[in-house]
């Protein structure tokens, strides 16, 4: 299993918990640090993409480098996990774009769950999830919206074994606390309707992450089932 990390606040958190739960070894990288790719995803049974403070149309080698490796991994049907930039970047190797959304979203919200996708979080119709983004991504063709909010309509796409998020499920208090110490300006900078303070956003952690982690872990279940699947998805491109 393969896992690109960006930032150092946004780790893989409670879904390696997962992984490991489910004996998956697992490769972390920092192409952000200049980790070097992989050429192919054919060493690895899924790809999964974590968070990022950049913007997927930056440029940079890395995030180029990237968008290769995730349509190799589409062409050879390696189930890709993204999460808010990753799952950007997932929508991108699809051909779907990414825009501006907006009005940034940052904070804790509840997400409707579209009934297509509610078998995949043990049959609620809502989530809480937390959110931290300025951009939203277009539904790839032949996918499917699995989650949407009022801010950012777009919350979650589905295509066969791949699943996009516009949202963060792995978080843990202590990566939340990171997180808003890295992000402290960035947050009295945005404060508004939809941009939650610090205080806000660590307000009541532990109730807040036992709801996250109890649809996290049946989503990465699900995910993670379907590691061995056969072939889903054809003709990926570039956005």
């Amino acid at each position: 299993m393969l896992i690109l990390q960006h930032e150092a606040a946004q780790g893989p958190g409670y879904l390696l918990q997962c992984l490991r739960a489910h004996d998956i070894l697992v490769h972390l990288l920092r192409p952000d640090l200049g980790e070097p790719l992989p050429r192919t995803a054919a060493a690895f049974s899924g790809v999964v993409m974590l968070g990022s403070d950049h913007s997927v149309h930056d440029g940079l080698p890395w995030i180029r480098a990237e968008q290769s490796l995730l349509i190799d991994a589409l062409r050879l049907s390696r189930p890709i996990l993204g999460h808010c930039f990753g799952a950007q970047q997932l929508a991108r190797a699809m051909g779907a774009g990414v825009a501006r959304n907006p009005r940034p979203d940052i904070g804790w919200r509840e997400l409707w769950i579209t009934p297509a996708a509610r078998d995949q979080f043990g049959g609620e119709e809502r989530l809480l999830s937390f959110n931290w983004h300025y951009d939203s991504f277009q539904i790839p063709r032949g996918a499917t919206r699995t989650l949407f909010g009022s801010n950012c309509l777009n919350k979650g796409f589905a295509l066969g074994p791949h699943i996009g998020l516009q949202s963060h499920l792995e978080v843990t208090e202590q990566s939340l606390r990171d997180w808003c110490a890295h992000g402290r300006d960035e947050l009295r900078r945005g404060r508004g309707l939809t941009v939650q303070s610090e205080a806000e956003i660590l307000a009541g952690l532990p109730e807040r992450l036992a709801r996250l982690r109890q649809a996290a872990g049946t989503l990465y279940r699900h995910w993670i089932g379907q590691l061995d699947r056969p072939p889903v998805f054809g003709g990926a491109r570039a956005a």
